[in-house]
């Protein structure tokens, strides 16, 4: 005989606000004095790309740029992004 299980999932149905991924281009490249424009030649890719990485305005990642950009830039994925959680609050299903 099957029991029924109470379950608390964590799925985008269940969580009200999951939290958001920021990137921090506009850090290195201020920090470095590195121009967007200059980042999109070394990267091989098209300054529009670069230009919304630099103000945190990225639907879906490349993964492929990603890579670019960290070779170019000499660091990881982790300088790059950062996943903030603070408004991370969960429902229970009913």
């Amino acid at each position: 005989m099957l029991q029924r299980v109470n379950v608390l999932e964590k799925s985008v149905i269940t969580i009200k606000e999951y939290g958001k991924i920021n990137l921090h281009l506009k850090d290195i490249l201020d920090s470095r004095n590195i121009t967007r424009n200059r980042l999109a030649e070394l990267v091989d890719t098209r300054f529009s790309v670069i230009d919304k990485w630099y103000k945190n305005n990225v639907e879906r990642l490349d993964l492929d740029v990603l890579a670019r950009v960290c070779y170019v830039l000499d660091c990881d994925p982790s300088d790059l992004i950062s996943y903030d959680t603070k408004s991370h609050q969960s429902l229970s299903l009913r």
